[in-house]
């Protein structure tokens, strides 16, 4: 009979990403945290009313916050990319 394999801790982590909306007029804001715990990154983005369009507020609220959360994605990316570079650069010395 075979040893069973034995297992890796399981590691668990809590992100907590925050977006705050704002509207004024035509105009929707968003202001988007991302907190690793360890790091913390944010975004600001726009989405403004086509003239032409229809007034639905939660429009707007879902462009200006997708772009928020694409920014802060696209951050993530880049800050993961630094370190996987940092941590595998020779040490000066």
């Amino acid at each position: 009979m075979s040893e069973p394999t034995a297992r890796a801790p399981v590691h668990v982590r809590t992100w907590t990403v925050r977006l705050d909306v704002f509207q004024t007029g035509d105009t929707t804001s968003v202001h988007g945290v991302l907190d690793t715990g360890e790091n913390v990154l944010e975004s600001r983005s726009h989405a403004r009313r086509n003239p032409r369009d229809a007034a639905v507020p939660e429009i707007g609220d879902e462009y200006a916050a997708g772009r928020a959360l694409v920014d802060l994605g696209h951050q993530l990316l880049r800050a993961g990319m630094h370190d996987a570079a940092a941590s595998t650069a020779p040490e000066n010395g």
